[in-house]
C-alpha cells in the first residue's frame, strides 16, 4: 500500500494548487490524474462541478458507501525558507516532504490507493477552496444532501489519525469606521475622529475577550490590523480594523459576532463585514453523539478537541455526523519543508479502509 500511496502523492504534490491564487479549473491536471486513477480502479461514477472562480467540487462514488471522505486539494502558497523543492515529493528517512503532504494531499493519496487496491464502496469529495476560508464547495455540496445520506463524514485534516469531534469556530471581520474630517484644532475631533472611535471599540473588545477568556474554554480574540486617517493635524475621517475570534465547541459564532460588533456607542458609526463565519464543531445546536457512536462502533481512537477550524462544521450544520481524521500534525501544515510521517500515511489508509466497510 505504501508504494501506491507515494506514487499518487508524488503526482499530487507536483500539481500546483496554491490558494491564493486558486487558478484551478475543471481541466486542471490534478483532476485529469484523479480521473485516470479512478477510471482504472473501476466502478466509479464521477461528477465534477464548477462553482466559478476556482471553486471546483469533484465527487466520486463506487457502490453504496455509508461514509463520505472529504479532502481539499488546494494548498497554501509555497512561501519562503524551503531547503527542498516544495512542489516535488522528497522522501528522507521516515518522512515525506512537499507542499501539501500534510495539509492534506497525503490523505488524498491514501484514499486513492484504497480505491486502486480494493473494490470497497467509496464516496470521495475533493474540493479546491478550503485554504481561501470560503467554503463554497462544501456549502454547495452539504446543501444538496440530507442528514441520513451517510453514517458519517470524515474530513481528512491532520489529527495524527485520531478522531476529532470538536473544534473552535472562526470569525474574520473587517470594520470600517466613519468620522467627520476637519482641522485637528476643533474640539469635536475628540468624538468625531474615526480612529478614536475604533480605539474605543478595540478597548471594549479586548476587555470583553479577556472576560470571556477567564471562563472554561473561552474565546480567543485577535485584532490583526488597524489603520486609517491621513495626518496628525487632520481629524480622521476613516479607520479600519480587521479582527478575528475563535469560538469554543458548543458556542455560537453568530451570537459572538453580534456581541463583539455592538460593544460601544461607536458601533453605530461602523460598517461591519464578516468576511468569514465558520461555526464550531459540532455546529451550534447539534451534538457529537452520532459521530462518537460511529467511532466507538469502529474502534477509532477519539482525540481531544482542537483549536483550528475545519469544514467539518459545515457538514455538522447540515445535520451530518462529522469527524476530523487525517495523517500528520497541524504543526507541520503551512510550514516551510512541510512533512508527514510515512507511518501516518499508512495508518490513515488502514483506518479509512476499515471505515469504508461500515454498514
Amino acid at each position: 500500500m505504501q508504494q501506491s500511496i507515494l506514487q499518487h502523492l508524488e503526482v499530487l504534490i507536483r500539481c500546483d494548487t496554491q490558494n491564493p491564487p486558486r487558478r484551478i479549473e475543471t481541466g486542471h491536471e490534478i483532476f485529469a490524474y484523479i480521473d485516470s486513477v479512478l477510471e482504472s480502479a473501476g466502478g466509479f461514477t464521477l461528477n465534477i462541478s464548477d462553482h466559478g472562480d476556482g471553486h471546483i467540487s469533484y465527487f466520486a462514488t463506487r457502490g453504496n458507501p455509508d461514509v463520505l471522505f472529504n479532502v481539499h486539494l488546494d494548498t497554501v502558497q509555497v512561501g519562503t525558507g524551503w531547503s527542498r523543492e516544495p512542489l516535488k515529493l522528497t522522501i528522507e528517512g521516515s518522512r515525506a516532504f512537499g507542499r501539501g503532504v500534510c495539509d492534506i494531499k497525503g490523505a488524498a493519496a491514501a484514499l486513492m490507493a484504497i480505491a486502486e487496491n480494493t473494490n470497497l464502496p467509496l464516496a470521495l469529495l475533493f474540493s479546491t477552496d478550503e485554504e481561501g476560508a470560503n467554503g463554497c464547495c462544501i456549502n454547495n455540496f452539504a446543501g444538496s444532501m440530507t442528514a441520513d445520506d451517510y453514517t458519517a463524514v470524515i474530513v481528512a485534516e491532520p489529527t495524527q489519525c485520531e478522531a476529532v469531534l470538536g473544534h473552535r469556530g472562526y470569525l474574520s471581520v473587517l470594520g470600517e469606521f466613519a468620522g467627520k474630517p476637519g482641522h485637528s484644532s476643533e474640539p469635536r475631533g475628540l468624538t468625531d475622529n474615526a480612529i478614536h472611535q475604533a480605539c474605543m471599540w478595540a478597548n471594549a473588545a479586548v476587555a470583553y475577550a479577556d472576560g470571556e477568556a477567564q471562563k472554561d474554554d473561552g474565546i480567543c480574540f485577535n485584532i490583526g490590523t488597524i489603520g486609517g486617517g491621513s495626518g496628525s493635524n487632520v481629524i480622521a475621517g476613516d479607520a479600519r480594523v480587521h479582527w478575528s475570534a475563535r469560538i469554543p465547541p458548543g458556542g455560537d459564532s453568530t451570537a459572538t459576532l453580534t456581541s463583539i460588533c455592538n460593544l460601544t456607542e461607536a458601533a453605530s458609526a461602523v460598517d461591519w463585514n464578516a468576511r468569514f463565519n465558520g461555526s464550531p464543531l459540532p455546529a451550534h445546536g447539534t451534538s457529537d453523539q452520532a459521530a462518537r457512536a460511529f467511532c466507538e462502533r469502529n474502534d477509532v481512537l477519539i482525540g481531544n478537541a482542537v483549536d483550528f477550524w475545519t469544514e467539518a462544521s459545515i457538514f455538522s450544520a447540515a445535520g451530518l455526523p462529522s469527524i476530523v481524521l487525517g495523517p500528520g500534525n497541524i504543526e507541520q501544515a503551512h510550514s516551510a519543508d512541510e512533512w508527514v510521517e510515512l507511518e501516518q500515511l499508512l495508518l490513515a489508509a488502514e483506518i479509512y479502509q476499515r471505515l469504508s466497510r461500515e454498514a
